[in-house]
């Protein structure tokens, strides 16, 4: 069944060209199941053939990823609040979260949006609390931006040159979203350390302000 499925988005990459993976980029952005594997790395061995041009391919998913996390960001800030009142306790997420959610993406919006676009399942839904938080949306698209084009591009190099191999292939990527997933950690740290630096700075600063 996977493997058909699997076979049935890589025809339509093929038949489709660009158009299709503008399409597959988009609902793997959205809560759609398509794991960005199937479609980018596909992609990478079409280049690697010459039956596709990186620049063209990179354009494709880039902006079909920035419409599917973008249509899901704005259905989230409209229709969000009233989908979770409605029907967030049958998953697990009751109107008493919204708050913290909330409260949660003014402090760690950045980090969160970049660093879930590196996560495999959750890099699906994390436009999701994004919009129902109303993070500002330059700042959610710029972030969304560098994690997806970092995924990306792990995706296209390694269909370039291995995407023949399907076994290796599974090995790879097994090792890319364990690897994520430590990374994940490793950058939250930075971004901590960031943040106490700057804030202690400013405490340092204010006091001799007002010296003054």
């Amino acid at each position: 069944m996977l493997e058909a499925f699997v076979t049935w988005i890589v025809d339509i990459v093929h038949h489709w060209g660009y158009l299709g993976l503008f399409v597959m980029s988009f609902l793997e952005s959205t809560f759609t199941p398509i794991p960005s594997e199937v479609t980018l790395i596909p992609a990478g061995y079409l280049i690697h053939q010459q039956k596709m041009h990186i620049v063209p391919v990179v354009l494709a998913c880039s902006s079909g990823t920035m419409a599917g996390s973008w249509f899901t960001y704005w259905f989230a800030q409209h229709f969000g609040k009233r989908f979770i009142i409605r029907y967030g306790k049958y998953f697990l997420f009751p109107e008493s979260k919204l708050s913290w959610v909330e409260n949660y993406f003014v402090k760690h919006g950045k980090l969160s949006v970049f660093t879930g676009r590196l996560v495999p399942g959750v890099r699906h839904v994390i436009s999701f609390p994004a919009g129902l938080a109303n993070m500002p949306l330059s700042r959610f698209l710029w972030f969304t931006f560098a994690g997806s084009t970092i995924w990306m591009i792990i995706l296209l190099t390694l269909g370039y040159f291995i995407g023949e191999n399907q076994e290796l292939i599974k090995q790879y990527v097994l090792i890319i979203k364990l690897g994520a997933l430590a990374a994940v950690p490793v950058v939250g740290g930075f971004y901590w350390w960031r943040s106490h630096r700057n804030r202690a700075r400013d405490l340092k600063v204010v006091p001799a302000a007002e010296q003054e």
